[in-house]
């Protein structure tokens, strides 16, 4: 009877209340159902964008056995459709994308909105004890087991401060855990917030580079009058004058002043990023066997085969060539400064960069980008490294889809590299292009882009 009579009232509730909380507390079925039902939503998702991306896939091989065929008015056009057809699907799988993480921040607000809940129960079972403890319990622990009438008395005194502390202790435990929870639910919010962030900007792009494809086939079915005998007649005129073109070029630019070799930036690999997407670049790499490759180019740096052949009149090709499909967005491969944009197909006769843009960078080297569809930049803009500033095409002298990509030095005041200049600006200048504006260089001031990729 002693040992019944020393368990006090304020320890048998405050035990009680412990003990309710931390292994009684009621499940929460509607939210359990609730959070199942949104994560099934969840990977209904991620299957159709499988299933789309295997769509993907295969507009790619399609795309890579039209590339090796003759080139042809009809085949261009298929080249277009299929391009359009996979920027299509791009967007369908970006849209569900978002769905997904929409969906999936619906999920993390219930989880985070349940733990709350029970951090607060958590919260006020614990401070409720503490409190009966300390109204109904008079005694120190020294004092009752003095004040023990046996030393069996003294030893339950003993126990049941023990076994209170560490339930209180479990309980605490429990409470600082799920506070971690909680501080994770959150941090999911802000990331999954930045990825839809980054989702949209994505079919934002994707979407322009829709427009760009339609263009770029409206385009080439105006130039032709959707005849073959006139695609060829125009194939056959672009390298004619475009061969005519180069050697001019070549001879104006012999009037530059070299640039001092000393100002040229240090060659290495990762100073500049590739001007694409990662996925594109993924892609490219598991397509080594077409192109002999993992980048996906068409044409190197340098004295090529086809720079021999006499393309560029002895001069050398002046950037490297990848083949992509129309429509696929061009991105800055450092920040810098739009040095200047131009279009060359707006001079009657002037087969050349097409749609170009050209940006400054900080570290001494500057980048061109041509044959663009679309330029989505302005001179004298700042960009950061993976912005895009337009989309990939066909213009000027390009016989199909590709991106030229140049490097440059930049140079000094007194010996410049690249420069941005309208070509009548050269003395005796006497070319098709005499009143297009583009970038021009001395001939050591360009720069093999694979010794900066």
């Amino acid at each position: 009877m002693t040992c019944v009579r020393s368990f006090s009232f304020g320890f048998l509730l405050a035990l009680l209340v412990v003990f309710c909380a931390t292994v009684l507390l009621p499940a929460h079925p509607a939210y359990a159902d609730t959070v199942s039902e949104l994560q099934a939503q969840i990977a209904e998702h991620n299957k159709q964008i499988q299933a789309i991306q295997a769509d993907i896939a295969a507009y790619q091989k399609q795309l890579d056995t039209l590339g090796s065929q003759k080139q042809t008015l009809q085949s261009t056009i298929k080249t277009i459709d299929v391009s359009r057809s996979q920027t299509a699907a791009q967007i369908s799988a970006t849209k569900k994308k978002i769905n997904a993480s929409n969906i999936k921040l619906r999920e993390l607000a219930l989880e985070i909105d349940a733990k709350q809940q029970e951090i607060n129960v958590d919260q006020e079972t614990l401070a409720r004890s503490i409190r009966e403890i300390a109204h109904t319990e008079e005694n120190t622990m020294v004092e009752e087991l003095f004040g023990a009438e046996s030393l069996g008395d003294a030893w339950v005194a003993v126990d049941r401060q023990t076994a209170l502390n560490g339930a209180l202790r479990e309980h605490a435990a429990l409470l600082a855990s799920a506070k971690i929870q909680l501080s994770t639910q959150h941090t999911s919010v802000s990331s999954t917030k930045t990825d839809l962030t980054s989702l949209n900007s994505n079919l934002t792009t994707q979407k322009q580079a829709l427009d760009a494809n339609r263009q770029a086939k409206d385009a080439l079915l105006t130039q032709t009058k959707s005849k073959e005998s006139e695609y060829q007649s125009l194939i056959a005129k672009k390298k004619a004058q475009a061969k005519v073109f180069e050697d001019q070029l070549s001879q104006l630019q012999s009037q530059l002043t070299s640039v001092n070799s000393s100002s040229i930036p240090k060659t290495g690999s990762g100073i500049l990023a590739w001007p694409f997407a990662s996925s594109l670049m993924q892609s490219c790499a598991s397509r080594n066997s077409i192109f002999g490759n993992a980048f996906c180019v068409t044409q190197y740096f340098g004295n090529t085969a086809f720079a021999a052949a006499g393309a560029y009149k002895g001069a050398g090709h002046n950037g490297i060539d990848v083949g992509i499909p129309v429509g696929t967005p061009i991105q800055a491969s450092l920040s810098g400064t739009i040095m200047g944009t131009g279009n060359t197909d707006l001079v009657s006769g002037c087969y050349s960069f097409g749609k170009w843009v050209a940006i400054k960078h900080a570290n001494g080297l500057a980048t061109v980008y041509a044959h663009l569809s679309s330029i989505k930049v302005s001179t004298g803009q700042t960009v950061s490294t993976g912005d895009v500033i337009g989309f990939s095409g066909m213009t000027g002298y390009a016989t199909g889809p590709h991106l030229h990509y140049g490097v440059y030095a930049v140079g000094t005041p007194e010996a410049p590299g690249i420069q941005i200049m309208t070509l009548s600006s050269f003395k005796g200048t006497r070319t098709a292009c005499a009143n297009a504006t583009m970038p021009v260089a001395p001939t050591n001031a360009y720069l093999n882009p694979i010794s900066y990729l």
